[in-house]
């Protein structure tokens, strides 16, 4: 697994499995931790993740209706063959009657990485983004927090350095990033909502300094830690090499089916340019 093209798009699935053991307010607040235990697995996020992924990659070239079609009967046969995921009420019951139901949970943020990549202008992005979104979190806040990860991840890897990212995002989104980690750590707690998780992801994001920093430093805020942690990693990843180890590690934590469809993700990254200018090439996996 040495090839660069593996490390786009697994971002939000290594944040998953590294928050994995300490959702629900069960860290220490603390960035020392193991990455890595025997209760680190891939929860909803990454099922969900690779579902997204799988239902824009099927529809390429049809127009954002097919993609919805697509995404829809995807993420209905990846939940219903993941059952014990770790799934929220409301989506179980989406799974068997898959009509948006006005949430403005977290669940389209975790989800919505691909989009961010795969997609050659913003405007594509945001539109595909508020989609994948919309399928169930038709709220506006589930659709911004969706949308501001997506283009965090989108303006990262074409570029965009972390001062202007954090004044876009204020702008474009109105979310409030003027608080440090430092500041919100101590009163966070666990919160499922995107106006309660996406803003302090992004922060982690904009305080970390390589793609293991961002994972300790999301984790350590803890919360809803393995949703804030994919969506801080999904951004990192867009900027920082993903070290070989932690690649390998949440690798080896999937399973047969979540790796063919994240060797199909990556498989039509290599058929496709996808322009990325990133701090250093994404070489480390």
């Amino acid at each position: 697994m040495t090839d660069s093209r593996v490390c786009r798009g697994i971002g939000a699935i290594i944040g998953d499995i590294v928050g994995s053991p300490y959702e629900f307010d069960q860290g220490n607040k603390s960035e020392v931790f193991p990455l890595f235990s025997e209760a680190s697995v891939p929860t909803d996020d990454s099922v969900l993740t690779l579902a997204v992924a799988e239902g824009l990659i099927r529809a390429t070239g049809q127009g954002i209706e097919a993609a919805r079609a697509s995404v829809i009967a995807s993420m209905v046969t990846w939940g219903r063959d993941y059952p014990y995921a770790g799934y929220g009420a409301r989506f179980l019951g989406w799974l068997d009657d898959p009509v948006p139901y006005g949430s403005f949970g977290n669940g389209s943020a975790m989800r919505v990485s691909s989009a961010g990549w795969l997609f050659d202008t913003l405007g594509e992005v945001l539109a595909y983004a508020e989609m994948t979104a919309a399928v169930s979190h038709n709220h506006p806040e589930g659709i911004k927090g969706a949308q501001a990860t997506a283009a965090a991840i989108f303006l990262t890897r074409t570029g965009m350095g972390k001062t202007d990212l954090k004044e876009y995002i204020h702008k474009t989104f109105e979310y409030d990033l003027s608080r440090s980690l430092a500041e919100i750590r101590p009163a966070y707690r666990h919160v499922e909502t995107c106006q309660g998780t996406v803003p302090e992801a992004i922060t982690a994001y904009l305080e970390g300094d390589s793609f293991e920093d961002v994972l300790r430093k999301a984790v350590s805020l803890g919360g809803d830690s393995d949703t804030l942690t994919a969506i801080a990693a999904s951004i990192a990843e867009a900027r920082y090499p993903v070290p070989a180890w932690i690649f390998k590690e949440a690798y080896a934590r999937l399973d047969d089916r979540m790796r063919t469809a994240l060797e199909e993700y990556q498989q039509f990254f290599g058929n496709r340019s996808i322009p990325v200018k990133a701090e250093k090439p994404h070489a480390e996996c």
